[in-house]
């Protein structure tokens, strides 16, 4: 995360009933999570050798070994190591390859997509998403309209060039989330031509 997730928990007094977190990785922000006292935590995260060490580093909390999206599939994904999988991507890489040449996708690791809509059951005991799915947003929110209706805050990356192939833009996520009242109130730039940003919604 770019955002300081303490920061704005403290800033936009935040009251959390879960967390679904997509793109999990290792569970590094779980810690963070534990801390500020949010309870109902749920991860997602495709690869196989990520979820491997999230699984034996989060204990506290739902694990899925899915990929998210718009719909049910199985899709390949582009896989690097030289960022401990953190790059890896639905998508195919573009400028990223431009910018990080170090970073390179020499394999491909087929994973299954399912939609947010069908794995969570109890869909109001979240009011958090935070997100980081390389350039695949907004897919996965067109896979989440109903639990959107629930959602109070989300942190997402967020892109303003092709970092990869077909990636959504910002813009595009503002549109598509206003209907469900949120709006973005912070978004910093520290990766160029991605980042981080921050929504909430406006009624609170």
């Amino acid at each position: 995360m770019l955002l300081d997730l303490r920061r704005l928990h403290q800033q936009y007094e935040m009251k959390v009933k879960g967390v679904l977190h997509i793109g999990a990785h290792y569970g590094e922000e779980n810690s963070i999570y534990q801390e500020l006292g949010y309870p109902n935590k749920v991860y997602f995260e495709p690869l196989a050798k990520n979820y491997k060490v999230l699984s034996e580093r989060v204990t506290d909390s739902t694990l899925y070994q899915v990929a998210l999206g718009a719909e049910p599939s199985v899709k390949s994904m582009y896989v690097e190591s030289a960022n401990q999988g953190q790059s890896s991507s639905i998508l195919k890489p573009k400028i990223h390859l431009q910018q990080y040449p170090h970073i390179t996708f020499p394999e491909r690791e087929k994973v299954t997509v399912e939609t947010l809509d069908n794995v969570i059951e109890d869909k109001a005991s979240y009011n958090f998403i935070n997100m980081d799915v390389q350039g695949y947003e907004l897919e996965v929110l067109k896979g989440a309209t109903e639990i959107l209706q629930h959602i109070d805050y989300l942190m997402c990356e967020v892109n303003r060039a092709e970092v990869y192939e077909g990636c959504c833009m910002v813009d595009d996520l503002d549109v598509f989330l206003k209907p469900y009242g949120l709006g973005r109130v912070e978004t910093t730039w520290d990766g160029v031509t991605w980042g981080d940003a921050f929504y909430v919604k406006k009624e609170i």
